[in-house]
């Protein structure tokens, strides 16, 4: 047997000059890729993939002098190895590329490619110390490919062919490295270092900025076909709790017991439907105490059983950092349950806490990576909110909200900041999940500022950070949560209306409101928030105005509430939905060529989506737009939901989109209550 290679039965291996390569079964029609520059591959680094490989992988290793294939389902895994002088065409300018192909007729996927066919090759790993390097690898570029996915980032674009995305997590920006090809396969960055992927036209690079082993998992298929193999690989969501799909009512932020508990009567008196109402920051005695003050909040459990009793759940802010004013700084000091520092003292961030006038504290983070921490956490957490009823918490700032950001200054259990800095967000959901699991819980859910890949598995939803209050932001939001459905996070939302600024009493506003809480209505989670008004400072003291459905007038009123009873209408739908996510991996909200990868013109259409599989939902987001293009994908025949009138696929038609309604369109005869009664 070629000394370059080995047959390890589910996986191949190639090793050459102290360089390891091996290609393995990951589950069906998957490979993983782990490569090393000197000595033997590592396990147990941080990841993405479950320990073990899914079921149904069955490799088929073929060695020959100077090339090897695994096969594995529908991808095939070709590595090309030769000795100094054996530079042909034929065998590649590299020793170890390697070669991902369609095993139905041979044509290639992907490919790795080298830097110049002399020095570098596909891999590069430049030493960074202690064992550390800085590692790229390179793939070959493809004219007219379209890629997806990577979590969510504000930058307004769908396919990010051609864009260089930081592989770092920061408020709105969120780090999920799962690549989605139209040339029919996925691709997961398994590694959460900070780095980037550039996406250029003359080839793909990721580079992790300090790491010891390069990780990616490969599979083929359509996009949907990605999203079920990878919730395989990664872990499946839960399933949605019934009450999450309704509407969750929020601001920035109610002072105190009476103000909220005013607002859920209201809504109630109107008999609007409400599912949550949120209790934000600054709610604590001090940053890091994770319990309610009790001069702003004197009966909690009294609040928790009145809104029990309306049908509502009460969600809670938990922030991750802790104040030196607070009575768990010194304990979680001195057991280590901070975040390390590799220069200076535990202090992270500076932020505002009571007691403290105007200034602020020097705030340290709990290291979520550490399973002493998480249960130390929860317990106070524990203590603190679920004690009294409370099963609904809102992870924010969980990036975590570093000021300034120096990951290489960070040392966590898991490992060094560069290594692993992007796995934070995944580990703070799973605070609360191991303990609501522990305590009994059947329903956890959690929602999150940031994320990482496998976070579903622990419940973790995502909103989309503190973003802008225009139309331009709406825009943008709409293709970045498509870009989250395509990254295997099946919960998402936005702040209705976005978060910084907007004025309730603005007509032009008014109309961002309208439109933004129409298209919010077939989000997969349904939530009004934001910070009203100007610019305020940042202290415990503060609020924003109004942020409640009749906050915005009587005509934007009855929009509102028309659109809170349509999603009340759709709910079981909107439920079905979530268990398919649950069962399969494949999200609520889709991109239209996901249910239609066959119809070249889906592919390129960015301001429409489906909601599950039978409806087709146009927002509109622009100012004083009255009707709209909406492309009808081929394959199926569409009705329009507020009309009946019907439509054959493949074409482009003009609808009316007046302000109190957004184009809806049913597939292929589907019956759904889109419709009031009467109406």
């Amino acid at each position: 047997m070629p000394h370059h290679f080995r047959d390890l039965g589910t996986a191949l291996e190639w090793r050459a000059k102290g360089e390891t390569v091996r290609v393995e079964a990951w589950g069906p029609d998957a490979v993983r890729v782990r490569a090393t520059p000197g000595g033997p591959l590592l396990d147990g680094l941080p990841g993405a993939l479950l320990d073990a490989p899914p079921e149904g992988g069955a490799a088929e290793v073929e060695i020959t002098e100077h090339r090897a294939t695994l096969v594995n389902g529908r991808i095939t895994v070709r590595v090309d190895a030769h000795t100094e002088g054996q530079l042909t065409p034929e065998l590649g300018a590299s020793a170890g590329s390697l070669t991902f192909l369609r095993t139905e007729d041979g044509s290639e996927l992907l490919a790795e490619q080298p830097a110049h066919f002399w020095w570098p090759g596909p891999r590069l790993a430049t030493a960074t110390g202690n064992g550390y390097h800085r590692l790229e690898q390179r793939f070959r570029a493809y004219p007219g490919e379209r890629l997806y996915g990577l979590g969510q980032h504000t930058h307004g674009l769908l396919d990010q062919k051609g864009a260089v995305i930081d592989l770092v997590q920061r408020n709105a920006e969120v780090t999920i490295p799962l690549l989605v090809s139209d040339r029919g396969y996925g691709l997961l960055w398994n590694s959460p270092a900070i780095g980037r992927v550039e996406l250029a036209e003359t080839g793909t690079r990721w580079v992790a900025d300090s790491a010891r082993q390069i990780d990616y998992w490969v599979t083929a298929g359509q996009p949907a076909d990605v999203l079920r193999a990878y919730a395989d690989a990664t872990g499946h969501a839960p399933e949605l709790p019934e009450w999450a799909a309704g509407f969750w009512q929020c601001k920035l932020r109610y002072r105190d017991q009476d103000e909220l508990m005013a607002v859920a009567r209201e809504y109630k008196r109107r008999g609007l439907p409400l599912s949550v109402i949120v209790c934000d920051f600054f709610h604590w005695t001090h940053l890091g105490e994770w319990r309610f003050d009790p001069a702003e909040w004197p009966d909690p459990a009294g609040m928790v059983r009145e809104l029990g009793e309306m049908g509502v759940q009460l969600m809670v802010s938990v922030w991750p950092s802790v104040s030196p004013a607070s009575e768990t700084y010194h304990p979680m000091l001195d057991q280590g349950l901070f975040i390390g520092t590799e220069f200076g003292p535990m202090a992270h961030a500076d932020w505002p806490d009571k007691g403290l006038g105007a200034y602020s504290a020097q705030v340290a983070f709990y290291d979520a990576t550490n399973p002493r921490a998480r249960e130390y956490v929860w317990d106070r957490i524990r203590q603190g909110y679920h004690d009294l009823g409370i099963k609904v918490f809102w992870l924010d700032a969980g990036e975590p909200e570093l000021k300034p950001g120096h990951q290489y200054n960070l040392r966590y259990h898991a490992g060094p900041g560069l290594e692993v800095g992007n796995l934070y967000p995944r580990e703070n959901a799973r605070t609360v999940h191991d303990g609501l699991t522990a305590a009994g819980e059947t329903e956890v859910i959690s929602l999150n500022r940031s994320s990482w890949a496998g976070a579903q598995r622990y419940g973790a939803a995502l909103w989309s950070g503190d973003i802008g209050t225009d139309f331009a932001t709406l825009r943008a939001q709409i293709k970045a949560g498509l870009n989250v459905m395509l990254s295997g996070i099946p919960w998402w939302t936005t702040d209705i209306g976005g978060f910084h600024g907007g004025d309730p009493d603005d007509p032009a506003y008014r109309e961002v409101l309208v439109r933004w809480f129409q298209y919010g209505t077939f989000c997969p989670l349904f939530r009004l928030h934001g910070f009203r008004g100007s610019e305020q400072v940042l202290e415990p003291a503060m609020t924003g105005l109004a942020n409640e459905v009749w906050s915005y007038g009587e005509q934007a009123y009855e929009v509102l509430a028309a659109h809170l009873r349509l999603r009340e209408r759709l709910r079981p739908y909107v439920l079905e939905q979530m268990r398919t996510a649950t069962r399969t991996g494949v999200p609520p909200m889709r991109p239209v060529f996901l249910e239609f990868p066959d119809d070249p013109a889906a592919w390129r259409v960015e301001d429409a989506f489906l909601l599950g599989p039978d409806l087709l939902v146009a927002p509109v987001t622009e100012a004083g737009v009255r009707e709209r293009d909406v492309h009808l994908p081929a394959g199926a025949r569409w009705t329009d939901a507020w009309t009946g009138e019907e439509h054959e696929g493949g074409r482009t038609v003009t609808v009316a989109a007046p302000i109190e309604r957004i184009p809806l369109f049913l597939r292929d005869g589907a019956v759904l209550p889109v419709r009031e009664e009467g109406a």
